[in-house]
């Protein structure tokens, strides 16, 4: 990893921390909205991640994220659900769409405990349907994620560059656990124009939330893919009993020939109460696994993303804890296909 993107930061007022697993994967932390900003194989300085345009000069990043300004900077990040509770203030009206700033941005503050860096935000937020407010603490950390690949007997690892991490993650209510339900919810977002795959148990059909995805979205027996090239914004849905707790990307880099995969491992418990649902069937509950698409006024880029089963009223739970891991690979296109067909699906 090369320093350009932390220096810009930096100038920008922004604090990062390097996080160095011991393979040698390099970690991009911003405490700016609490995210993974990038990551990086050994010895690269090409970020697997999408971050913003706006990051791309010191002058851009400075005028783009202000003093409590939100942005889409990219990357891995944390959000809460249900979304129709925290980012549509006035529901069922959905005209109005914001992205409360005590959680995003928020306030981490890097946080050194038991040799770790942690990012931390106390927060409170204001539940859109019942008026109430709920004060919650988040802290994340990383760990190492070594290849899933190493032992793999006759898989030829030559020429494939790799970086990962875990993510742990706890999501604490410190009002009354009583009074809302809420749920983490962890997106990574990454270059567009890519396939997303999700294998499943059996054949399942994925849930349009919002969209026109036509013939984008192709089911079989244990797996979907989203071709994720729209223009526009579109949104799927996969519900826990479905989904196996593995989510890869799968895209064309641009650069000297070479293809990505970027791998979500996380736990699905189909038992567990995820609570986001589609914003037009509100009592419809379930979906661990969902995916946007984004080629508009935002941005351009494709997000990948997991719930965590809710805590609070009605769970018996004011805290969870919860870890994932991301693996990145970067080759030829045809290692590339290999790694899917391995770690993800050999239907593919």
């Amino acid at each position: 990893m090369n320093d350009k993107l932390r220096n810009i930061l930096k100038a920008a007022n922004k604090e990062t921390e390097v996080f160095k697993t011991s393979d040698g994967s390099e970690v991009l932390m911003m405490s700016f909205g609490g995210r993974v900003l990038g990551l990086f194989a050994p010895g690269s300085d090409e970020n697997f991640y999408w971050t913003n345009t706006a990051l791309d000069s010191e002058e851009s990043a400075i005028a783009a994220i202000g003093d409590g300004q939100f942005l889409h900077t990219g990357g891995d990040r944390t959000w809460m659900s249900p979304e129709i509770d925290f980012f549509m203030p006035e529901f069922p009206n959905r005209d109005v769409y914001i992205q409360p700033r005590p959680l995003d941005p928020g306030n981490y503050k890097f946080v050194r405990e038991d040799g770790k860096t942690k990012m931390v935000n106390e927060l409170t937020l204001t539940v859109s349907r019942t008026k109430k407010n709920v004060d919650l603490r988040i802290t994340k950390w990383l760990g190492d994620a070594p290849n899933p690949l190493r032992y793999q007997r006759g898989f030829d690892l030559s020429g494939i560059e790799y970086a990962g991490y875990t993510q742990y993650a706890t999501l604490e209510m410190l009002s009354d656990p009583n009074e809302s339900t809420v749920g983490l919810w962890n997106l990574v977002q990454m270059p567009f124009g890519g396939d997303l795959i999700i294998p499943t148990y059996g054949k399942s059909e994925a849930k349009i939330y919002f969209g026109d995805i036509k013939d984008k979205v192709t089911s079989k027996d244990g797996l979907i893919v989203f071709k994720m090239d729209l223009q526009g914004e579109h949104k799927i849905g996969v519900r826990a009993t479905a989904t196996a707790g593995r989510v890869g990307y799968l895209y064309d880099t641009g650069k000297d020939g070479k293809w990505a995969v970027i791998i979500r491992n996380f736990i699905v418990n189909p038992s567990g109460e995820y609570i986001d649902v589609p914003w037009q069937d509100i009592e419809e509950f379930g979906y661990s696994t969902q995916a946007c698409n984004v080629n508009s006024a935002l941005g351009q880029f494709n997000e990948l993303e997991y719930h965590i089963p809710a805590i609070g009223k009605g769970t018996g739970r004011c805290k969870c804890d919860d870890q994932a891991q991301v693996w990145a690979f970067r080759g030829s296109k045809e290692k590339m296909l290999s790694v899917v067909k391995t770690l993800l699906s050999s239907v593919y």
